[in-house]
């Protein structure tokens, strides 16, 4: 019996031990929110990261921490010996890579996020056109976590389809899939005032080759998937002759793929994008409460998308990138044998691949 009372005495005083090995107090803890990647010219790399201030005794909102390594681990430890703070990567969501280091590939760095089993899958990956370090390090005078500001910048732009919303998880589908390539967003600092998105970072396989420009990033998403919500500012000058801008708003996008077969293989890839959405500013010479001209500009509008998605698919057929996945309903249709013989980068180069659009417009205010 003695013996008993004392193993239970024991085990009482041994199990508040193990509870005092797993406590975290918060203001010890530095939450990593945004960290970001850059090649140097020297060919090093260098890491920043952003933390916010959770101690209710500083008057700072974040700290920046800095450090020029071989890898992200190694950077990590030389980061953790200038902070008072225990790192921890649990609360990770956004993942900044420079354009020089995006140039070089992406698969390396990406891979060691993967493999952190405390980094989610939605963290969300995007590309800076210059420092990734200088834009997470400076301070904008509106935007005292630029963290955060940044987080819900991106998640802005994504909603209104204006940029798309990748994450680790994202990148990785598309890196590893056959026939499609992955996408990022490119965001640019401007001065010490604020941050913009600025187009859509295309790769080939891992690696940075080209953008679509900020002002066509609607018409990438007609032709990628289907969406609601988002708005597009057109001017039909170039189609009409005359001055004439539209800012189409409220958009609902539907698009089907074609793939048509030849006894040559694919003869062919038609995009049918139906988009409908409602007018809210006009600037020209059309009556819209007439019938016949609104109808009229409902083809000026469809031929001005169909031309702009036209030219980004020969953008795409320049670099020998498919960001669309074009190449996946043409593996759909011809049969994963067939497909494996082809080689894709080449024969997209071949096949005309046409956009056609149809707008409708269903509404245009209460001014009659």
């Amino acid at each position: 019996m003695l013996k008993k009372c004392t193993c239970l005495l024991l085990l009482l005083c041994i199990l508040p031990i193990f509870g005092c090995g797993d406590q975290r107090i918060l203001e010890d803890l530095g939450f990593i929110q945004t960290t970001s990647y850059d090649m140097l010219p020297n060919g090093e790399l260098s890491f920043s990261v952003s933390i916010p201030q959770a101690d209710p005794e500083t008057s700072a909102k974040r700290e920046v921490l800095i450090a020029t390594a071989k890898s992200s681990k190694e950077a990590r430890m030389i980061m953790s010996r200038q902070t008072g703070m225990l790192l921890v990567s649990g609360q990770l969501r956004n993942v900044l890579f420079g354009i020089s280091l995006a140039e070089n590939g992406l698969h390396g760095h990406l891979d060691t996020l993967f493999r952190d089993p405390s980094i989610s899958s939605q963290v969300k990956i995007s590309v800076v056109e210059g420092s990734a370090g200088e834009l997470l390090i400076d301070d904008y005078k509106q935007h005292p976590r630029t963290g955060r500001y940044i987080d819900m910048l991106l998640e802005k732009e994504a909603l209104g389809q204006t940029i798309p919303k990748v994450t680790l998880f994202n990148f990785a589908r598309d890196f590893f899939d056959q026939g499609v390539d992955p996408v990022a967003p490119i965001i640019k600092k401007h001065g010490n005032n604020y941050i913009t998105t600025n187009g859509i970072a295309l790769f080939r396989d891992d690696r940075y080759v080209t953008k679509i420009e900020p002002q066509d990033a609607l018409v990438f998403a007609f032709l990628k998937s289907k969406f609601r919500e988002g708005q597009i500012s057109i001017d039909l000058t170039e189609i009409n002759g005359k001055k004439e801008n539209v800012m189409f708003s409220s958009l609902i996008s539907t698009r089907k793929v074609k793939v048509t077969r030849g006894v040559q293989g694919v003869e062919k890839v038609t995009y049918h994008v139906k988009v409908t959405g409602s007018v809210l500013e006009y600037i020209g010479d059309a009556r819209l409460n007439n019938a016949r001209e609104r109808r009229e500009l409902e083809q000026r509008i469809s031929q001005y998308i169909s031309k702009k998605g036209d030219a980004m698919i020969a953008l795409m057929k320049k670099h020998q990138v498919d960001n669309l996945g074009i190449g996946t309903y043409v593996r759909n249709r011809v049969g994963y044998e067939q497909w494996k013989k082809m080689n894709w980068r080449q024969e997209l180069q071949k096949i005309p691949v046409e956009c056609l659009f149809d707008v409708h417009i269903k509404d245009y205010g209460k001014f009659r």
